[in-house]
């Protein structure tokens, strides 16, 4: 037995699509189920509806399987019996099927699917998800229309309707619903403002103004005077000349504004720093462009970069610095007598008495920097040297004993030193340490002991105390003031570097004295910075593959001094910055 299984489908412009299939068998099964050899996919139809079976004598019977009717010949039923040379008709759903047979050839089982007639209802209307929304055409206005809305009548109305804004970091916006105008996530120093659109877009549609910039960037300082970047940076080509031509017709400002370089909503984190290319552009020949300046060009840290140039006191006791380049050898004056070299050998007399004071005053076998030089909190830096707690354990100025008390000179004032000598007790005094003699007649009993003057003698212990040899003149430079014994005033910097930034704390993993040659220097004056050959071991230019660190000129150098520590007569110094601009 077969059955010749046909299929007629309608194209859009009527057009017959016919399908057809053998099936062998005595059975055909009719349902929803892709499984099925009749597959129907209407919601009308069971996944397994009805099997047409063949019979002996050519008759064929019909019989539904999960109990929901059919129709035969027009007519609901469960189950029937008909002959295919007769023709029949049975209906699924929204789909008929006519069974037919010619002579001893294959039941025909051909399928058509019913299409409503104008004005009938569609019984699959109501299982689609059309019948719930309105067609595509109204639904595509619909959306556009809240788009519009949402995105754009809102944000638009709410920011014309607002109070004028005024750039305030801690304040709220204003503007409701603009937050899918932003391009980008704000960086870390800006995230406060993610809702605060206004307090640097005062004006819509306006490029971010320096007065913007600035009402919160007070402290900060122009690179240089605009005017004179410009010229130091060089004539634009014509694209940049054209770009920026059009820029400025959005309200874009020229360049050398704060917008030139810092740009936001390029996503969370820190700002990028700029490239060293963005630096190379105006410091690579420089001197060609700027015929008065005094800087040298600059490309590369590893291939184009001056000597470093150190600011300290050259001249003993006076206050005045300058800056000089490491390459010449400078010495400094700054009024103390304290060789490193001396105090860091290991089989000296300083690595002995620390040895000795070790156990009381935290040393070890000998002296090693961090003895005396102690970092800061943020560990960039070192805190300044004090005589109190960093040398007074070994240069003791104990110069007197009242019973169980010893009188101390207050360090840093000479005046206090005279008035306190001067008003010693003038009685014979005990030695401070019992027990201990030196050989020769030193002093009454050959005790040892702080010897400043005798009764009516405390003049010569003053002049003792203040000599090259006293108790002042073993660190300090003596020298006399009005005739009076005195000592040259100290002046030591704590930073030597002025345009450049250095953590040692990012230096952690080397030893000091790989970059500072303190135990070479025999002499107080000896500038004990590195040179730029000692930084290049490890340092070269951003591009350089074969360095251990490429530095790019940001990781050393700031491009805004602040204002309050630019030298006297600098344009940018305490002035307004807008103010400047718009006098050009």
């Amino acid at each position: 037995m077969a059955f010749l299984i046909r299929t007629i489908d309608l194209t859009a412009d009527g057009r017959e699509i016919v399908r057809e299939s053998e099936l062998a068998g005595w059975t055909v099964t009719i349902g929803r189920a892709s499984e099925s050899d009749l597959h129907l996919p209407d919601l009308a139809v069971e996944q397994q509806h009805a099997v047409i079976e063949a019979e002996e004598d050519g008759r064929c019977t019909v019989s539904s399987v999960g109990g929901l009717a059919f129709t035969v010949d027009g007519r609901k039923a469960e189950h029937a019996t008909f002959e295919p040379h007769e023709g029949t008709e049975l209906g699924f759903g929204s789909y008929r099927v006519t069974v037919s047979q010619e002579s001893d050839g294959p039941v025909a089982l051909t399928v058509r699917r019913v299409r409503k007639a104008a004005g009938t209802k569609d019984i699959n209307r109501g299982f689609a998800l059309a019948s719930a929304l309105p067609g595509k055409r109204p639904m595509a206005w619909i959306g556009l229309a809240a788009v519009l809305v949402a995105f754009l009548a809102i944000p638009i109305v709410t920011n014309l309707g607002r109070a004028p804004a005024e750039p305030d970091i801690d304040g709220e916006g204003q503007t409701v619903m603009d937050a899918s105008w932003s391009t980008g996530a704000l960086s870390l120093a800006h995230h406060s403002l993610e809702d605060n659109c206004e307090a640097c877009h005062v004006e819509p549609f306006v490029s971010v103004r320096d007065e913007t910039c600035l009402a919160c960037h007070e402290e900060i300082a122009d690179h240089a005077d605009i005017a004179r970047q410009n010229t130091g940076r060089g004539p634009l080509s014509q694209g940049d000349a054209l770009l920026w031509a059009v820029a400025e017709r959005f309200g874009k400002e020229g360049p050398g504004s704060c917008t030139t370089c810092h740009t936001e909503h390029e996503g969370e984190g820190r700002m990028v720093s700029p490239a060293q290319q963005f630096c190379a552009e105006c410091h690579d020949g420089l001197d060609t462009r700027l015929t008065d300046t005094a800087l040298a060009s600059a490309a590369d840290f590893g291939e184009m970069h001056p000597q470093f140039k150190a600011v300290f006191h050259p001249t003993l006791g006076s206050d005045e610095t300058r800056r000089i380049s490491l390459a010449e050898g400078p010495v400094e004056r700054h009024g103390l007598r304290f060789p490193h070299r001396l105090h860091l050998d290991p089989n000296g007399g300083v690595a002995r008495m620390a040895g000795n004071i070790g156990a009381k005053k935290g040393y070890g076998e000998a002296l090693v920097c961090a003895d005396c030089h102690r970092p800061t909190a943020d560990r960039a830096g070192f805190l300044p040297v004090e005589m109190e707690s960093d040398c007074e354990a070994c240069h003791s100025l104990v110069y007197d004993r009242v019973g169980s008390t010893f009188r101390t000179l207050r360090h840093g004032d000479v005046e206090q030193l005279r008035a306190d000598l001067a008003a010693m007790d003038r009685a014979p005094r005990r030695p401070i340490t019992t027990g201990r003699r030196r050989p020769g007649e030193f002093a009454p009993g050959g005790l040892y002991y702080q010897e400043f003057g005798r009764p009516n003698r405390s003049l010569v212990g003053i002049t003792r105390a203040l000599s090259q040899g006293g108790v002042c003149g073993e660190c300090h430079i003596p020298t006399s003031t009005d005739g009076r014994p005195d000592v040259v005033p100290v002046h030591l910097r704590d930073n030597y570097l002025l345009n450049g930034w250095f953590g040692h704390d990012a230096h952690g993993q080397e030893e000091c004295t790989t970059c500072h040659a303190a135990e070479q220097s025999g002499s107080s004056s000896d500038l004990l910075l590195p040179g730029i050959a000692i930084c290049r071991d490890c340092h070269l230019g951003e591009d350089a593959t074969d360095a251990a660190v490429p530095s790019s000129c940001a990781m050393c150098h700031s491009y805004h001094p602040r204002k309050d520590r630019m030298p006297d007569g600098h344009p940018a110094a305490g002035a307004d910055r807008v103010a400047l601009r718009r006098s050009q």
